[in-house]
């Protein structure tokens, strides 16, 4: 750990790198640890980032790594701020905490860069408040795009992590507000569509996001009979490569389903209340719809120079289950995407699941 901090404030010396991107798995590390380390080597550094479901590393998809975005200065201004607490803080106060972060970022840079911001939300992934927070952030940016992913423990579901500027907490969620002259384009892609196969959820435990039943019945055994699976032998490979979906505003968005449990009731990513209509999807190609995303933002950019990503780790187990795992990676690789796998995908207002959501930037040169 010590030799990675050492190495991060060598790097940020050598392009004058003000901010830091960290994204972890705590198999590997612990998050104190690391914000000790970087306390001794680069305690000048901002950074902000979280523990992971596993990584997008310059090689590819990998688990079991550390990993380090530097924002160099003349490129990237940035800002951030932890707000703690989210089972008992009120939306209202978060917006505040957006409206204050826009102040300091302006005042740094001495006027108002809007067009030329985005913000980043990184937020503990089993706090049941990815809806909320995502909806009161959206709200304080005023159009200012938002993306982000929600913070992993390895597929524990135990307990994540979140680090900010000498900061190690669960039960919370980081803004960074980031200004920049380099054209970037935010985006999002999944593979799966609806059918005509319909679950109503018709008793839950929203604060929990737990389903007890579909349809009057239970939640395993109707979603089971509903995807052709006997229910004892459903897994996460399941719920991967079966998802529902439900309909927003004229668009379908992935509800993942986290796990059963022995009463046969389901754990979900996403939330989830009694009335709910949810759509058994069915799945297209991964890797072609993946890299006609790419395409899309390449033709848009006129050229990728790199790709935030946060990828949700049911991607991960889905493209391993269809063994496309090695050629999603290599579409990542060749794209320069770096990110984490994620409980979670924040898209402006939306919290998602089973999607890829991702900040691609252009060539500065090439906007010139």
């Amino acid at each position: 750990m010590e030799a990675f901090a050492r190495a991060i404030a060598t790097e940020a010396a050598a392009i004058d790198a003000g901010f830091a991107l960290l994204f972890f798995s705590q198999s590997l590390i612990e998050a104190g640890a690391l914000s000790r380390a970087l306390a001794n080597h680069a305690p000048t550094l901002e950074y902000a980032g979280c523990s992971t479901a596993g990584e997008i590393t310059p090689e590819g998809l990998e688990d079991g790594h550390v990993l380090a975005v530097l924002l160099p200065s003349p490129a990237f201004a940035a800002a951030s701020v932890m707000v703690d607490n989210l089972s008992s803080s009120g939306m209202d106060r978060i917006t505040g905490e957006v409206d204050a972060l826009r102040r300091q970022l302006r005042a740094r840079l001495g006027y108002d860069p809007a067009k030329d911001m985005f913000a980043l939300c990184f937020i503990d992934g089993l706090s049941y408040a990815e809806e909320a927070v995502s909806s009161a952030i959206h709200w304080g940016l005023d159009g200012i795009p938002l993306i982000g992913g929600s913070a992993g423990d390895d597929l524990k579901f135990e307990t994540t992590r979140l680090i900010a500027n000498g900061r190690v907490t669960s039960d919370s969620a980081i803004i960074v507000l980031i200004s920049t002259e380099i054209p970037f384009h935010v985006f999002k892609t999944d593979n799966f569509v609806p059918t005509e196969e319909k679950l109503v959820v018709t008793a839950s435990d929203p604060d929990h996001r737990i389903v007890r039943e579909f349809n009057a019945t239970n939640a395993a055994e109707e979603y089971s009979a509903a995807v052709g699976i006997l229910p004892r032998t459903l897994t996460p490979l399941s719920f991967a490569s079966h998802p529902v979906v439900v309909k927003v505003g004229g668009e379908y968005y992935c509800r993942s389903i986290q796990k059963m449990h022995e009463d046969g009731s389901l754990s979900f990513f996403c939330a989830i209340d009694d009335g709910v209509v949810l759509s058994i999807a069915q799945p297209k190609d991964m890797v072609e719809s993946t890299r006609a995303a790419l395409r899309d933002v390449e033709e848009r950019l006129g050229g990728i120079d790199m790709i935030l990503g946060f990828d949700c780790v049911l991607r991960r187990l889905d493209a391993r289950n269809r063994q496309v795992f090695r050629d999603i990676s290599e579409l990542y690789r060749v794209n320069n995407v770096i990110g984490f796998g994620t409980y979670g995908e924040q898209y402006r207002s939306m919290h998602l699941n089973q999607t890829f959501t991702g900040i691609a930037f252009g060539d500065r040169q090439a906007a010139e």
